[in-house]
């Protein structure tokens, strides 16, 4: 979607700071120049129903880092005096809290225990957890909101696509509901997401909406104010290139010991669902006998020493399906002699695991869910995805894991960056996720059955389609699939 463009010589209002330098540190890059024209536009026009900003940028765009710069270039225009960010993640809220005191700005970590109060005017923000903020709503409008009413602030809503609000039901989801009670009173909202599609069906706080037909029927299509492709992060060198390596084999069904006969599945070719996700659990597997995981592992730990040449610091990780299994892999990759972090959410030293990892200390890092949305480390370049979820927004959000570049480096590289690498099982879903991962998908929004379906529409119903065959445009460097080789316990029998 082209991006919006707007005249940067439009006049401050008068008040403190107007006119002044916007401070020194890093250059917005040139999309976050156009959101920060969008949203003066937005404070200037001020018409009702225009303070909502929707922006969806892929992984390593620097949407924290815009937020941040947006706030204090429109702070030291007299346009805005402070900001209030939303996150779900306490990870996530150190980085905010970190990146803002990069920039010179001071965001506290509200604490339900103690001083409600936000900082004094012009000295920064202050940073809410969702789930803090649905839980003590009706304090927070009290002692908090009441007084922000006085300012000019910005409300950030980080990984918006967590508050779902749906109009039928606007109680049944606690913080899409908390969110869009609170920052009612904002001169803006910004919504930021990498991640603009949701399986639940229930829509954004803050989004303009078209309705549009498609092969599957009538329904509403989510419009961001400014859409960020990975492909264009690409070809910037903001963010590196992902090549992809897929493991095919043979996979055995059936116990021959019941006196049942066996069957083979070949991995990347089996159309038949309920076979297509047995096979992956299986394949996934780092004992089986058809050793599809155990050679995977085996490829990205040599990969990982190749990329260790050119990249001394560099890391892996492995996304893997529950705590047993990602133990059994942290000790495989032990055994081999790499130093392992094995993190998850019923270890109280995750935080301090995922810390020591980013700046330097292991080899690999082996994880369930706890290195998806966030996870700012730009030392990995390489991710094995061992896992049975295969939903498209999983599957993206752990490789892009490794597309982020760190400054020391990108001074280094030249443009395109070198490539950062994926390992997965020769999956169907997985290779066709993989064909389009760095073109951005349309958010839908379908009536439930029952429900009467939205009113007029016209758009065709090729603008819901996106192509999957692999870009030409180098984007996606490479994608290739070994095999499907026969495991060597059948060719010892042939």
């Amino acid at each position: 979607m082209p991006a919006p463009s707007f005249d940067l010589g439009l006049r401050s209002r008068p008040g403190p700071g107007a006119g002044a330098p916007a401070g020194g540190g890093p250059r917005p890059r040139d999309w976050q120049r156009r959101m920060i024209q969008l949203l003066r536009a937005r404070l200037v026009a001020a018409s009702p129903g225009g303070q909502d900003v929707l922006i969806h940028a892929g992984p390593g765009a620097g949407k924290t880092l815009g937020a941040l710069l947006a706030f204090r270039q429109l702070q030291g225009e007299g346009r805005l005096d402070r900001f209030v960010v939303f996150c779900h993640r306490s990870s996530i809220a150190r980085q905010w809290v970190a990146a803002a005191g990069r920039l010179g700005l001071d965001l506290r970590e509200w604490d339900a225990a103690g001083d409600p109060s936000p900082p004094a005017p012009g000295q920064g923000g202050l940073l809410l957890s969702y789930q803090a903020a649905a839980l003590h709503r009706r304090r927070l409008e009290e002692e908090l909101m009441g007084p922000l009413q006085k300012e000019c602030w910005l409300a950030i809503a980080d990984e918006v696509h967590h508050l779902g609000v749906d109009p039928l039901e606007p109680e049944a989801t606690a913080w899409g509901h908390a969110f869009a009670s609170l920052s009612g009173g904002a001169q803006l909202r910004l919504g930021l997401t990498g991640t603009p599609f949701r399986a639940d069906n229930l829509g954004f706080c803050a989004a303009r909406r078209i309705q549009v037909h498609d092969k599957d029927g009538p329904a509403e299509r989510i419009i961001p104010d400014l859409c960020v492709e990975p492909r264009t992060l690409i070809a910037a060198g903001d963010v590196r290139p992902l090549e992809f390596r897929f493991q095919d084999g043979w996979v055995e069904h059936g116990r021959p010991e019941d006196g049942r006969q066996s069957e083979t599945s070949p991995l990347s070719a089996e159309q038949r669902e309920s076979w297509r996700a047995r096979n992956l659990r299986r394949a996934i597997r780092p004992g089986d006998r058809g050793g599809i995981a155990l050679r995977l592992l085996l490829q990205a730990r040599r990969r990982l020493e190749r990329v260790r040449l050119e990249h001394p610091g560099a890391g892996g990780l492995v996304v893997a399906r529950d705590i047993g299994h990602a133990g059994r892999i942290a000790e495989l990759l032990s055994q081999e002699g790499d130093r392992v972090h094995l993190v998850h959410s019923q270890d109280p030293e995750a935080a301090n695991h995922l810390a020591a990892f980013r700046a330097g200390a292991g080899d690999w890092l082996v994880s369930i869910d706890m290195c998806a949305e966030g996870f700012d480390a730009p030392r990995l370049r390489v991710v094995a995805y061992l896992t049975t979820v295969v939903t498209r927004s999983r599957f993206v959000q752990a490789i892009t894991r490794a597309v982020r570049m760190d400054g020391e480096r990108a001074d280094r590289e030249a443009i395109p960056r070198q490539p950062s690498y994926v390992f997965a099982p020769a999956d169907p879903l997985l290779i066709s996720y993989a064909r389009g991962w760095t073109m951005s998908e349309p958010y839908v929004i379908r009536p439930r059955p029952g429900e009467k379906p939205p009113g007029d529409v016209g758009a065709p119903a090729s603008s819901l389609l996106l192509p999957l065959q692999a870009l030409g445009d180098g984007a996606g460097r490479m994608l290739s699939v070994g095999g499907p080789v026969l495991p060597s316990f059948r060719r010892a029998g042939t």
